[in-house]
């Protein structure tokens, strides 16, 4: 059976944002947010994913999360 959707409850209804997180080190001491990246979350649970901004440019990222 080839189940697509959330992984935690099955649902088809999820949406995307970007966020912006600082790194370790300096970054983390002076707030500066340079990594960047696209979480696609399910509306229904609100399990997330998080994907690289960078190396997730060219596919749908929705694809990815439903499988």
């Amino acid at each position: 059976m080839d189940k697509k959707g959330c992984m935690k409850c099955g649902s088809r209804n999820a949406a995307t944002k970007e966020v912006a997180m600082t790194g370790t080190g300096l970054s983390k001491m002076f707030d500066i947010q340079h990594n960047q990246f696209i979480v696609v979350y399910c509306k229904s649970c609100g399990y997330s994913e998080f994907y690289n901004k960078q190396s997730s440019t060219g596919s749908n990222i929705l694809d990815l999360f439903f499988g």
